[in-house]
């Protein structure tokens, strides 16, 4: 059952305009009543749906023949289209901030960890639909061995790519919080059906947090920070889109 849909019905008809986390009508309200609905929907989800409640998984014949791929889909940065001549080869996932112990890890390293397979449907906020394949490392493992400190918060998606593809351009990053990070479908996915996982769609590693919509999922990921709060992170609203508008939580 699509849990928006779902909570639509559990909540008071009088709030539905507010819970809905997309759609027209939550862009004409203020900012500050945006947020109260973003806050509605974030609490109801929590409230009323267990976290580890997973999102809906396919067969591998339903699998898109044609994923679109989402934001960027060649980042023109220099750091990263070195590392792309080289196969990645020198890549490194770095995990720090509020860690007690940071981390720097090879995709060797990465792919040596438990992987997870999952098929699960991608939903774009313009209204489009995939499903594809993703295999990778569980973010929970990898903030395990970090150690998370007793004050980290939210998790923090630094990535390569900037979308207007100038070198000193404002990089893509995004958040969530712990409950997501920890939930056993949130994973850093290096492979795409099955193959390598392509530029396009995020390579070297790209976030799949299967509970949200699709700017959440952070491509090209170079490093992961755990931290208290994003106030100081670009203009302090939790990610690139969220920092122009769209809401930080985005739970389907």
């Amino acid at each position: 059952m699509n849990r928006r849909r779902w909570l639509s019905g559990a909540l008071a008809a009088g709030m539905a305009s507010l819970v809905s986390a997309c759609g027209e009508a939550s862009w004409r309200l203020s900012d500050q009543a945006r947020r109260m609905g973003e806050g509605l929907t974030r609490r109801a989800q929590r409230l009323l749906i267990p976290a580890d409640a997973l999102a809906p998984t396919y067969s591998r014949a339903e699998i898109s023949p044609d994923f679109r791929p989402n934001g960027s889909i060649a980042p023109a940065a220099s750091d990263y289209r070195a590392l792309n001549a080289d196969g990645f080869a020198g890549y490194r996932l770095v995990i720090d901030g509020l860690v007690e112990r940071p981390l720097s890890l090879s995709l060797a390293e990465l792919r040596a960890r438990p992987a997870r397979t999952q098929i699960t449907k991608h939903d774009c906020v313009e209204g489009w639909t995939s499903i594809g394949e993703w295999t990778g490392v569980r973010l929970a493992t990898l903030l395990d061995e970090a150690g998370l400190k007793p004050e980290a918060r939210y998790i923090v998606f630094h990535c390569f790519d900037a979308l207007d593809q100038r070198e000193d351009g404002e990089r893509y990053y995004e958040s969530i919080d712990l409950i997501d990070a920890r939930h056993p479908q949130t994973i850093l996915a290096y492979d795409m059906n099955g193959e390598t996982l392509p530029v396009p769609h995020g390579a070297p590693l790209r976030l799949r947090v299967e509970r949200q919509l699709g700017y959440k999922h952070a491509k090209y990921i170079r490093r992961i920070e755990a931290v208290e709060s994003f106030a100081h992170l670009g203009r302090g609203k939790g990610g690139y889109w969220e920092d122009r508008g769209y809401e930080w939580y985005a739970g389907i």
